[in-house]
């Protein structure tokens, strides 16, 4: 009997940990078995500051989950995000030798590990390469080119790049804790996956990820990603105004915002009052709903308006570029009273609240189908795509298996360095294809691997 596929997905967040377990169930839907949760110490706007700190609240957050689930945990997929995530478009070519023979996968690889060859700036590295549309001889708004014949392959693609150490401290993070890092991905297409549908995709929406210390962005139309964007504020800062606001420490502002707080201060009278315990018999503190919500609306109206100011940068005033299926909100700050009002408000889009509920089993935890988790379901679904066992039950020895590569999603694929992907083509050029799939699996297997090694193998010499 063919054992399942257990798939991991781990979300390090500012705000929290996210550890969660999963396998596809009968009628395709994602089965949550189990999920484990810690305070992120060490991680401030998406970037890891405090390797020790990040390491134990990794370790706290999989012992949960492997206690919850009854799994040992060995593999994982990490999400990527931080205010050092930047986004660009670019478009490159090839000349094909033989017109006369159709493209094949060889062609989209190459033309993809050309992009590979941008220059960057120092220190950073590129994360994906998202093909957009294709042209050939001049025929423009190609979606799949595989099959057709044609000399020149051209297309626009979506590069998202970020730091390389940053990139790297996760990943001593994921070792140091004894887990594998079996894929990277960005946060927003992992949310992505988790709340949008296909026709939202085709129509045009904006996804507004509401993180502790970030708002992530990902727009897509015609079914394809089309603009990423990391903004480097989220929950944490509203928490901070309040608390510099009221004169009250963190976890009380936290409280105050989650229980009383709302984005819309017209709603609140002025003799509706929340009564604070002094610390350490001093005083309680009286403070007024409706001076609460002004200090949340003034930093929430901020922190739209920055990411309404990148969905205008993709050009959502141009008619062909309009996005007809408005804005998605998910994330914690998503759950803050009146926002998807506030939001309509700023921006005039449609808006609704993403939940990740549509893809999991109907008997899925309440908690779990909140917004808060939909960055965790969209890394498990990632994890899915590369068919392994990320997971055993604890007291079952694993058994090394053939490597099982992804399919050929795009946004779920790590993309390669330059100088990986020509050693790949080189060592093709010189051996004779046995079939196209066949050669077609050993390129991919070749990017994926070589990249998730590179970065194991860096780990093993810095240490």
């Amino acid at each position: 009997m063919e054992k399942d596929n257990i798939a991991v997905g781990l979300d390090i967040g500012t705000t929290k940990i996210v550890a969660m377990i999963g396998k596809r169930n009968e009628y395709g839907k994602l089965e949550i078995l189990g999920v484990g949760k810690s305070k992120s110490l060490g991680v401030a706007r998406g970037v890891v500051n405090n390797i020790t700190q990040t390491i134990q609240s990794i370790q706290q957050a999989v012992q949960e989950a492997e206690a919850d689930s009854g799994y040992k945990i060995n593999d994982v997929v990490v999400g990527i995000a931080g205010q050092h995530i930047r986004s660009i478009q670019h478009s490159d070519y090839i000349s094909r030798h033989n017109p006369e023979e159709v493209i094949g996968d060889a062609d989209i690889d190459l033309l993809i590990n050309q992009v590979h060859k941008l220059a960057m700036l120092p220190g950073e590295e590129i994360i994906h390469v998202l093909p957009q549309e294709f042209k050939i001889d001049g025929q423009t708004e190609i979606k799949e080119p595989i099959g057709m014949y044609g000399g020149r392959l051209e297309s626009s693609f979506h590069v998202v790049v970020g730091q390389a150490s940053s990139i790297r401290n996760v990943g001593r993070c994921i070792k140091s804790s004894g887990l594998d890092l079996s894929g990277l991905t960005l946060e927003p297409l992992a949310s992505a996956d988790a709340v949008l549908s296909q026709e939202e995709k085709e129509a045009g929406v904006a996804l507004i990820d509401i993180g502790g210390g970030t708002t992530d962005l990902a727009i897509f139309k015609d079914g394809i990603i089309r603009h990423t964007a990391v903004v480097p504020f989220g929950g944490n800062v509203i928490t901070e105004d309040i608390k510099e606001g009221c004169s009250i420490i963190e976890k009380q502002a936290e409280l105050l915002k989650i229980k009383f707080g709302s984005a819309w201060p017209g709603e609140n009278k002025d003799n509706e009052i929340v009564s604070i315990p002094g610390l350490r018999g001093r005083e309680p503190k009286e403070i007024s709903l409706k001076n609460l919500s002004k200090v949340i609306h003034a930093r929430v109206v901020e922190i739209i308006e920055q990411v309404f100011a990148e969905i205008k940068a993709y050009g959502h005033e141009d008619p062909r570029k309009k996005l007809i299926a408005g804005i998605v909100l998910t994330g914690g700050g998503s759950q803050l009273k009146h926002i998807k009002q506030l939001v309509e408000y700023i921006t005039g889009m449609d808006t609704r609240i993403g939940y990740p509920n549509e893809h999991l089993a109907g008997n899925s935890d309440e908690e779990i189908s909140s917004p808060l988790y939909a960055t965790a379901v969209g890394l498990v679904m990632n994890s899915l795509r590369n068919n392994t066992r990320s997971a055993t039950p604890i007291g079952e020895v694993r058994e090394p298996e053939p490597v099982k590569q992804p399919e050929v999603n795009v946004q779920a694929t790590v993309t390669a360095p330059v100088q990986e992907m020509e050693e790949v083509s080189v060592e093709n050029e010189g051996k004779e294809k046995s079939s196209d799939d066949s050669t077609e699996r050993k390129v991919k297997k070749s990017f994926f691997d070589k990249y998730i090694d590179r970065i194991k193998e860096f780990l093993d010499n810095a240490e």
